[in-house]
């Protein structure tokens, strides 16, 4: 949904950057990259090693922008690189390794370390909020289906975490909201009245 050519193109209006995933259900295009990727060397490359929660990660982030045998370049605005990032994690716990590569398509120099830290740093905010929202909203389980109720309510419980999140008292999201639910005075608090 996200990796389309009209999104690139509005990003590009507002002289910004893309990086933008490529999803295997693109067929062509990550058939494509896949092949450009195994007879094409990588023009920058970049490796991070991460241990935290007993986990073990190794990210290598690989960078081409020669397009020659590339066929979709001229129905892209604005691409000056691919991207592969190969992902293998180690738990320490389970003793089981797990491997991905992900791939995207980009507006970016090829800098496979700025690169990498963009797509780290995008996956990070995009982790945490709907983590948050999943796990402390119960956004998951849901069910409301009738017109814009589910996108209404979505608004309203980030407009209720942002809330909850600014006020001064240091304890947990979920205690934040219980609190709010049974002391009205912590409730005017959260609330600014």
């Amino acid at each position: 949904m996200g990796c389309q050519k009209n999104i690139a193109n509005k990003i590009l209006s507002k002289e910004a950057n893309y990086i933008l995933a490529i999803k295997e259900n693109q067929k062509e295009l990550y058939a494509q990259t896949i092949k450009l990727f195994s007879i094409t060397q990588s023009v920058s490359s970049y490796e991070t090693v991460d241990v935290e929660h007993n986990r073990v990660e190794t990210r290598r982030c690989d960078v081409i922008d020669d397009f020659t045998f590339f066929d979709d370049k001229e129905q892209w605005p604005g691409v000056r690189t691919l991207v592969r990032i190969s992902s293998k994690r180690y738990n320490k716990l389970t003793t089981k390794t797990e491997m991905e590569v992900r791939y995207y398509v980009s507006s970016c120099e090829p800098n496979a370390e700025i690169l990498n830290q963009s797509i780290r740093d995008h996956w990070k905010i995009e982790n945490n909020l709907h983590w948050v929202l999943d796990v402390r909203f119960n956004e998951d389980k849901n069910r409301k289906r009738i017109g814009h109720s589910a996108a209404n309510f979505n608004i309203l419980i980030k407009i209720a975490m942002t809330f909850l999140k600014n006020t001064n008292k240091k304890m947990s999201l979920s205690r934040k909201r219980y609190n709010a639910a049974l002391s009205t005075d912590f409730r005017e608090e959260v609330l600014n009245i």
